[in-house]
């Protein structure tokens, strides 16, 4: 005896019966996207937000011998993520990649649509040798044609090292030079206003800028005279 069976039926019954529970898959699905923004993204950004605050407190108020201290006592991750906070502050679009790319390269650093591959060496007491800057040389020419490097260091590199360096396209910073890189960093910071700081005209988002006229002094837009919003000051 054979049994006929409505496919079609069961096609409907089944929209049906998804369409009855529609409201507990939503539900669902929103709990997931919440069980996800607590689990990872949230605890990423806090992080985040935490070692930009470190890396900022950090970096005040001490002298430059203290500065290379507390630098060298970091962890080689948290080292990373730093060098990535300090090429963001000059101005490059940067990120730690950590152990995703080859030869070595920990941050990625990009302005005016060229990118920086950048090594970093958190040591104490050892100097970068000549190899270690070759082998950074090498992976650069092998993956990236046409690559920048930068080689970083909280200490020194070898005689050998720096002379290997000279003819190719990488610049060695060490502990020293690296201090000078924060304070390039900290002096664009403060010469930078902020955009409170910044009067935006409403009329054509230029900046107000303070001018004398006639009847005193006003704020005028810096598009004048494409732009002749005025307000008193």
């Amino acid at each position: 005896m054979s049994i006929s069976i409505d496919y079609w039926k069961m096609f409907l019954d089944t929209l049906k019966v998804l369409w009855q529970m529609w409201p507990l898959l939503v539900l669902m699905a929103t709990l997931l996207i919440i069980k996800l923004v607590f689990e990872k993204w949230l605890p990423d950004f806090v992080d985040s937000l935490k070692n930009k605050l470190r890396f900022r407190k950090g970096s005040q108020w001490r002298s430059d011998r203290d500065m290379l201290h507390w630098l060298r006592a970091m962890h080689p991750s948290e080292f990373e993520q730093y060098i990535a906070h300090l090429f963001t502050q000059l101005g490059y679009k940067a990120y730690a990649v950590g152990q995703s790319h080859d030869g070595g390269i920990d941050v990625i650093a990009e302005k005016d649509g060229v990118k920086s591959y950048i090594q970093c060496k958190k040591f104490i007491t050892r100097e970068v040798t000549v190899g270690a800057v070759r082998d950074f040389c090498g992976a650069l020419a092998h993956h990236y044609a046409h690559a920048q490097g930068y080689f970083i260091t909280t200490n020194t590199f070898t005689l050998e090292a720096r002379k290997f360096a000279e003819s190719e396209p990488i610049e060695l910073v060490d502990g020293f030079k690296l201090v000078e890189y924060i304070h390039m960093a900290e002096k664009k910071q403060k010469a930078e206003p902020t955009i409170s700081e910044i009067n935006v005209c409403p009329s054509c988002g230029g900046a107000l800028i303070p001018r004398d006229g006639k009847y005193g002094k006003f704020y005028g837009c810096s598009n004048y005279p494409t732009c002749t919003y005025t307000v008193k000051s």
